[in-house]
C-alpha cells in the first residue's frame, strides 16, 4: 500500500508540471496565436487624436478627458514618424531616453528607451515605449485640469501649449509649457526627467480674472488598440496598481466586458505593465484621489484602455494660484530603479510593478541572490548555476535521508519481488506483507518525493526570475545561449541548423518539437537520475518512470533556456548526490543495467 502511495504521489507531481504546462504555457501560446490571427482579421482605422470626455467621473466631479474619437479625425493609421510630425514638440534627450512632448495637448506620448533593444544585436533599434495617437500603437500620458462648469475654458487636447525659453528636456533641465485661456485663467506646466525614467509634472494655475474657478486636477495613460501579451497565465499584463489597500491587476479582457474598475477615495498608484516595461501614474503618495478608475471603450471595432484618477477639487480666487503635481514612470522594469524609486517616493508597494508571483517572498530574495552573484562572476548563468549548488547544499539533509531510504527500498527489491511470486493473487496479502518489509527495513517510501516537493515551490520561483526579471532579457550565458530567457535557438529535430527546416512550424504540435541541445542535456540527466531510483514492482507503472524522461524532455526543452540549464545543473548534482549516499548504504548503482539488458535480450531473440 505505502509502495502505491508512492508511486501515486510521484505520478501526481508529474500530471501536476503536465497539466500546469498545457495550462500556462500550451494554451496560452494558442490563444495567443488565435487572438493574433483575430486581430489582423478586425485591424481598423485608428483615431488621429483622442477626444473629450464622455466617461463619468466620481460625485461632484467632472468628467475625466476619455478616448472617444474626434469627428473627422478618423482615418488609416500614420506611420510613428508621420504622426509625431502632425504637431510641434519638445524634444526630449537623456541618456536612458529619447523622444519628445507634444506642445499639442502637452502629452508625453514619445518614448524610446535608449539601452534596451529589440534583439540581441546591439545595432537593432531601441524599445519604443510610448507612441503618439494617431500612429498605429498609440500609448501616451495626458496630465491637466478639468473644470467644475463648462464656461470654465482648461487645457484639452487640441490646445497648443507654448515653450517658455528653448532647449530639450534632459536632466537637470526641466521644460516650462504656458497657455493662457483668455478668460484670466493662466496655465503654466513644468516638466522635469531623471537620469533613468521618472518624469515630473508640476502644473500651476494663476487666475488674473475677477471671478473664482473650481479645477480638478487629472492624469491618465492611454492606450488604443488591444496590445500584445506574451499570453502567459502566470505573467499579469495589462492594467495594475496599488489602489487602497491592494494590489489590483486587471486584464484588457476584464476592461473588454466590464468597462470599468473604480476605487473613490483612495490613495496608491496605477498605469500599465507590460512584461518588461511599463507606465504608471505617480500621484504624490500623501495625497487623496477623488476617484481612480481602469477603463474600457470601443470606437467602432477598436479597443481603447485607460488608467486615470482626479483629485479633490481646488478653488482658485480672484488672483490667487492653485497648484498640482504628480510623477510618470515610464520605462524598464529594472529590480534596482523600481525598488530605489519605491524607497526615495515612499510609494506604496512599487516593487509589484515586477510580477514576482505568489511566492513572492521566495522570488524577489531569490532574484537578489542571483543578481549579486552575477555582480561577482560577470554572468548571470554562472550564477544560476552557483545558485543551484547553495540550493543543493540548504536541502542536503533531507535529501541525504530521502535517498538513504530509496537505497534500502533499492536493496529491498528482491523481497519484494519474492512477496508477489508468493501471494500472486493476494493483494491484500502483498500489502500486508509489504507494510511489514518496510517496518522491519525502516523504509519510508514517500521520502523519495519529498525533496521534489519541497522544492517545487523554489523551482517556480527560479522559473518566474527568468521569465519576468528585464535583467534577465538577452543575458548571455556562453556558446550559442545569447539569451538566458529564450528558449534553446538550437534544435535536435533540424540537426541544429542544418536542414532548413523550423518544426515548430508542424500544425498541432510544433510547440513540442522545440528541443535544443541543453533539452537534450536536461533529458539525459533526468533519465539518468531516474534510473537511480528503485524499480516500481508493476510493470505498467516501471513503464510510465522509463518514458517520464522523455515526456519531460518535449514539455520542458522549449521554457528560457537559463531554466533548462538549471535543470540539466540540477539534475547532475542530484546524480552525484544520490549515487555518493545510496552506494554509502550499500546500493549498487548500475545507471544503464536497463540497458545492456535490452541489448540482452535483442541478442537472444536473433
Amino acid at each position: 500500500m505505502t509502495d502505491s502511495k508512492n508511486t501515486i504521489l510521484a505520478i501526481v507531481l508529474s500530471a501536476i508540471v503536465l497539466i500546469g504546462w498545457q495550462y500556462f504555457y500550451a494554451m496560452p501560446q494558442a490563444e495567443k496565436q488565435k487572438q493574433q490571427q483575430l486581430q489582423t482579421q478586425l485591424q481598423t482605422p485608428k483615431p488621429a487624436t483622442p477626444g473629450q470626455p464622455g466617461q463619468t467621473a466620481a460625485p461632484g466631479a467632472p468628467p475625466i478627458p476619455g478616448q472617444a474619437a474626434q469627428p473627422g479625425t478618423v482615418g488609416a493609421p500614420l506611420s510613428r514618424a508621420a504622426a509625431l510630425a502632425t504637431s510641434p514638440r519638445v524634444a526630449i534627450a537623456t541618456d536612458s531616453m529619447q523622444g519628445s512632448i507634444s506642445l499639442k495637448g502637452g502629452r508625453i506620448d514619445d518614448v524610446s528607451l535608449l539601452k534596451f533593444r529589440e534583439t540581441v544585436d546591439p545595432k537593432s533599434p531601441p524599445i519604443v515605449l510610448l507612441s503618439p495617437s494617431g500612429s498605429e500603437e498609440p500609448f501616451y500620458a495626458e496630465f491637466g485640469w478639468s473644470a467644475s462648469t463648462p464656461d470654465v475654458k482648461v487645457p484639452g487636447t487640441d490646445t497648443l501649449w507654448t515653450q517658455k525659453g528653448a532647449g530639450a528636456l534632459d536632466v537637470g533641465h526641466p521644460v516650462t509649457l504656458t497657455w493662457t485661456n483668455g478668460s484670466g485663467l493662466e496655465f503654466t506646466r513644468t516638466v522635469s526627467v531623471d537620469d533613468k525614467f521618472l518624469f515630473t509634472i508640476k502644473d500651476d494655475v494663476a487666475n488674473k480674472g475677477d471671478k473664482p474657478a473650481t479645477l480638478f486636477p487629472y492624469a491618465l495613460i492611454s492606450r488604443h488598440g488591444t496590445p500584445k501579451t506574451a499570453g502567459y497565465y502566470i505573467l499579469h499584463e495589462g492594467p495594475i496598481g496599488i489602489l487602497g489597500d491592494s494590489l489590483q491587476e486587471k486584464n484588457y479582457k476584464d476592461l473588454d466586458e466590464k468597462k470599468e474598475f473604480s476605487f473613490a477615495n483612495t490613495k496608491g498608484w496605477l498605469g500599465f505593465t507590460d512584461k518588461y516595461w511599463a507606465a504608471a501614474l505617480l500621484p504624490d503618495p500623501n495625497a487623496n484621489m477623488l476617484k481612480a478608475k481602469f477603463s474600457g471603450d470601443t470606437i467602432g471595432t477598436l479597443k481603447t484602455y485607460q488608467s486615470d484618477y482626479i483629485m479633490d477639487a481646488q478653488t482658485i480666487a480672484p488672483g490667487g494660484t492653485g497648484s498640482a503635481s504628480t510623477r510618470l514612470f515610464a520605462g524598464a522594469k529594472e529590480v534596482k530603479v523600481v525598488n530605489a524609486y519605491d524607497t526615495a517616493l515612499k510609494l506604496d508597494r512599487f516593487d509589484r510593478v515586477i510580477d514576482w508571483g505568489w511566492f513572492y517572498f521566495i522570488t524577489k530574495p531569490l532574484f537578489t541572490l542571483i543578481d549579486y552573484l552575477y555582480r561577482l562572476v560577470g554572468n548571470f548563468g554562472l550564477a544560476i548555476l552557483i545558485v543551484t549548488v547553495m540550493i543543493k547544499a540548504a536541502f542536503f539533509p533531507l535529501a541525504n535521508k530521502s535517498y538513504a531510504s530509496m537505497a534500502k527500498m533499492k536493496a529491498v527489491q528482491p523481497q519484494m519481488a519474492a512477496l508477489k511470486l508468493r501471494y500472486p493473487d493476494d493483494k491484500a496479502k502483498q500489502q500486508q506483507e509489504l507494510m511489514e518489509l518496510y517496518k522491519k527495513e525502516k523504509i519510508n517510501p514517500l521520502a523519495g518525493c519529498l525533496p521534489i516537493a519541497v522544492q517545487i515551490p523554489v523551482f517556480f520561483s527560479l522559473y518566474k526570475v527568468l521569465f519576468v526579471t528585464i535583467e534577465m532579457r538577452h543575458a548571455p550565458f556562453f556558446g550559442w545561449i545569447h539569451d538566458l530567457s529564450a528558449p534553446d535557438p538550437t534544435n535536435i529535430f533540424n540537426l541544429f541548423g542544418l536542414i532548413p527546416f523550423d518544426p515548430t512550424m508542424v500544425p498541432g504540435i510544433g510547440h513540442f518539437l522545440h528541443v535544443g541541445a541543453w533539452g537534450v542535456i536536461m533529458g539525459i540527466t533526468m533519465w539518468a537520475q531516474m534510473k537511480l531510483n528503485p524499480t516500481p514492482p508493476d510493470p505498467t507503472q516501471a513503464m510510465i518512470f522509463n518514458w517520464m524522461p522523455l515526456i519531460f524532455t518535449f514539455m520542458l526543452a522549449s521554457f528560457p533556456a537559463g531554466l533548462v540549464i538549471y535543470w540539466a545543473w540540477n539534475n547532475s548534482l542530484s546524480v552525484a548526490q544520490q549515487s555518493i549516499i545510496m552506494r554509502k548504504h550499500g546500493a549498487k548503482i548500475e545507471l544503464f543495467d536497463n540497458i545492456k539488458a535490452m541489448f540482452a535480450k535483442k541478442k537472444a531473440e536473433g
